[in-house]
């Protein structure tokens, strides 16, 4: 098997068909939903809060919601009260369970669950799906995190409507220093491995450093890509603002890091700071942009023309190219 991340890999170009980059659609269709992007902040307390899932819906680009400190059924309460889709995220405890109880008492039905929790491949997620399925049957249920083939053959036999692949590969995440577990290092790879035995979307999570990565991610079978470290440290964002030396930073860190569980017990993540970047919405506005100019440098109009090209494997044992026959 070949290991390699988004370091390793490079796209190769193919004819462009297309007079001007702006031709090209980057948009994506999640269950019956188009958005403008296959992006997605991920569900962190400091990357994403109500104000911005708002927004986000408003302007048709996807999110999900964190699950830290929330009044779920509000919350959706709240969104559909305001004309745009709810998109949660759930654990597999019994007050998740009672959460799905309250939104189904209330007829409220979120469009998307996110089932939440570091180790996706458990009988707790095969029971959270199956009670989610008999209670809200139309919502539209991403399960995860995991890292392996049998884990995305499990979750989509167990019900789940997408997968998120992804153990470790984070920039606040230390999975894999805590337990020696995980996809950090090889995260593309382990998204490709996945992938073949899919038959469902796939959502790529953690190992984003640049905008170049979202193409890889589509080009390696991920439908969605969630990002943490690119969409923390934005004027919205929630995280704490810190001035060092006189510039501006904000808080992010990881959902298993004793900053957000409140205490330090099985903590598998860290806080950093990120510079802040200005608005959300010009780096949203320049992601799009820069998922165009990936589609049209694959010589293609749509996005997942990306997956048709060849790539080349950099440094290392498994260094080539790889050709598409």
């Amino acid at each position: 098997m070949e290991i390699f991340d988004y370091d390793n890999i490079l796209l190769l170009p193919r004819k462009c068909r297309v007079e001007s980059r702006s031709e090209c659609d980057a948009s994506v269709t999640l269950g019956n939903r188009k958005f403008r992007l296959p992006v997605v902040p991920a569900n962190m307390k400091t990357v994403i809060d109500e104000k911005i899932c708002l927004w986000m819906a408003q302007n048709d680009y996807f999110y999900v919601m964190h699950r830290f400190d929330l009044d779920n059924v509000q919350f959706v309460r709240d969104m559909h009260a305001k004309g745009v889709f709810a998109s949660i995220s759930l654990g597999v405890k019994a007050p998740d369970r009672a959460t799905v109880d309250e939104l189904a008492a209330a007829g409220l039905v979120p469009e998307y669950i996110t089932i939440d929790i570091a180790h996706g491949h458990a009988d707790s997620v095969r029971d959270m799906i199956g009670y989610i399925k008999a209670k809200l049957p139309t919502s539209f249920i991403i399960a995860g995190n995991v890292a392996t083939p049998e884990a995305v053959i499990d979750l989509e036999n167990w019900g789940a409507d997408a997968t998120k692949v992804g153990v470790g590969p984070g920039k606040v995440c230390i999975t894999k220093l805590k337990t020696g577990f995980g996809t950090g290092g090889w995260q593309l790879s382990a998204l490709k491995w996945c992938a073949r035995v899919a038959t469902k979307p796939i959502i790529a999570d953690g190992g984003i450093r640049s905008h170049g990565d979202i193409a890889k991610s589509i080009r390696f079978g991920a439908s969605m890509v969630m990002i943490g470290s690119l969409f923390a440290g934005h004027e919205e964002s929630p995280g704490k603002t810190v001035e060092v030396n006189g510039e501006l930073f904000k808080e992010y860190y990881g959902s298993a890091s004793d900053f957000n569980k409140g205490e330090y017990k099985h903590v598998e993540g860290k806080r950093i700071l990120e510079p802040v970047k200005g608005k959300l919405a010009n780096t949203l506005i320049e992601m799009e942009q820069d998922v165009q100019s990936s589609i049209s440098y694959a010589g293609g109009t749509k996005l997942m023309d990306i997956r048709k090209v060849n790539y080349v494997i950099l440094g290392g044992d498994n260094a080539g190219e790889h050709l598409l026959m």
